[in-house]
């Protein structure tokens, strides 16, 4: 099949997956499926109506918390034999606060006295941000954006003290752990995103006026504890990321903590959650392909081709629950297409900068991104494929111990030195069969993407959250996002 046929095919593939996996006829559909051999609808076998594999036995339980503490401790075993494995282990004790997903402690009432004003800060900003209706009049948009933005300021100033909260963050840069627990610190940053990203937009959903800002002076209670922060985890943004804004935004129980659109319907509401669940549970499923990622090129460094081909087909195998948790929620019956575009999507955008101080250069900081997700770039390395974001664009958003695993995961991958017969033959089959469900993945959600970022927001122009402005055009726009994800398409080989 040459490169461009299967471009095609895989385009249809999606667009099929996309119709199939939605619809009410599913059950009758997949069974009819699982009749037949052809190799590309074998992608679909083992999928029940929630998304769960039912043929692999392996995989029952690696969503579980007790499943995926156990593979943890796996890892952290052979921390001392491997530097893939001492970089994940790391990875996980640090930033995760001895788990994966990361810990994030929302309870505010356990936080250090001097931080618990900003969660006081959000109960009153939150039920004010969301406007039950879009307006498409500049001046009732200008005059809602300073009232939200004098309030916020009023508030944080007679709140926060902020002295002692700069004091708790040295402790914590000093190792002072004890004062400043991790998974307190995890949550405090998830809220302070929060904020920041609330006083940016001052109004959901994003409105043309509050787009066309080319900066934006935050107050010092929002940019001193942030730029301490981000300093703390290897970044260099204005804006949120993935990590801060959506996987630390639930607590231990799995539960969603800091909303967007707070008081609104039932409709909206779950719309939101649902999307930031998608990279909480990327994360949480994405354990078991961390942990055999790593045991994988642990074992092929020992010379034994057997356990790391066993190990390469559990990720083979892991993929499977985990793309459907994907597909079973990017829906309209999931996450409504009338509104994650103005209700949802907005609130994680960035689009403003600043005037380097060094370089005399103006830098403009994009939001969160699908491509900021650890476990793709992380796949992506262990299948020797190149990064997708540029460097710079890698240290404003991705953690430095999650650019870290990703670069010594890159450098121990393997794929590239095997043969073609024997284990080794097997063992490339099973990387061809990762890479031909990651193409899948990566089809089906360009035609899902387009779908949902061609839905009516008259209140603002064109703008992901991960490229900010686009072009006035939505054609012109989409055209634009269409040569990127192409590209990646393309790329996965």
């Amino acid at each position: 099949m040459t490169p461009l046929s299967e471009f095609i095919f895989l385009s249809v593939l999606g667009s099929i997956f996309t119709l199939i996996v939605s619809t009410p006829w599913r059950p009758w559909i997949m069974k009819r499926l699982s009749q037949h051999t052809i190799p590309s609808f074998n992608l679909f076998k083992g999928f029940t109506r929630s998304g769960r594999v039912f043929s692999d036995s392996t995989n029952a339980h690696n969503s579980t918390g007790a499943f995926n503490k156990q593979k943890l401790d796996t890892i952290h075993d052979l921390s001392d034999c491997h530097e893939v494995a001492s970089s994940f282990s790391t990875l996980v004790q640090q930033d995760g606060a001895g788990y994966w997903p990361p810990r994030s402690n929302h309870n505010e009432k356990t936080w250090p006295a001097c931080l618990q004003a900003y969660k006081d800060i959000y109960h009153e900003m939150a039920p004010l941000l969301p406007a039950e209706n879009a307006s498409l009049n500049d001046n009732i948009n200008e005059r809602r954006i300073f009232e939200f933005r004098t309030r916020f300021v009023q508030l944080l100033s007679q709140k926060v003290d902020l002295a002692e909260v700069q004091r708790l963050l040295q402790a914590a840069d000093a190792g002072r752990w004890d004062v400043f627990p991790r998974d307190a610190y995890n949550g405090f940053y998830c809220c302070v995103a929060w904020c920041r990203h609330a006083y940016r937009w001052a109004s959901i959903p994003v409105v043309r006026l509050a787009q066309l800002e080319k900066s934006i002076a935050l107050p010092m209670e929002l940019v001193t504890p942030w730029n301490s922060m981000q300093s703390h985890f290897g970044l260099d943004s204005e804006s949120g990321n993935n990590m801060s804004s959506l996987v630390l935004n639930f607590n231990p129980a799995g539960g969603y903590a800091l909303k967007i659109n707070t008081g609104l319907s039932t409709l909206i509401q779950s719309s939101e959650e649902e999307f930031a669940r998608i990279f909480q549970e990327v994360e949480v499923l994405g354990v078991p392909i961390y942990c055999s990622i790593v045991e994988s090129i642990v074992a092929y460094a020992r010379g034994d081709k057997e356990s790391c081909l066993e190990h390469v087909r559990d990720i083979k195998g892991q993929l499977r629950p985990l793309l459907s948790s994907y597909y079973d929620r990017v829906h309209d019956a999931k996450i409504a297409r009338s509104v994650w575009l103005s209700r949802v999507q907005g609130f994680y955008a960035w689009g403003v900068g600043h005037q380097n101080k060094t370089s005399g250069e103006w830098e403009k900081f994009d939001g969160l991104s699908g491509n900021q997700v650890l476990l793709f770039q992380a796949l992506d390395a262990f299948l020797g494929l190149e990064a997708y974001l540029p460097r710079l664009i890698q240290e404003r958003n991705v953690p430095l111990l999650q650019r870290r695993f990703c670069k010594v995961v890159k450098k121990h991958a393997f794929r590239g030195q095997l043969a073609d017969e024997g284990v080794d033959g097997k063992i490339k089959k099973e990387f061809e069969d990762i890479v031909k469900r990651l193409r899948v993945f990566r089809s089906a959600h360009r035609t899902r993407a387009k779908v949902y970022l061609t839905q009516p927001a008259p209140e603002r122009l064109p703008m992901t959250a991960g490229k900010s402005l686009l072009k006035e055009d939505m054609d012109q726009s989409l055209l634009f996002l269409d040569q990127f994800m192409v590209g990646r398409l393309q790329q996965t080989v």
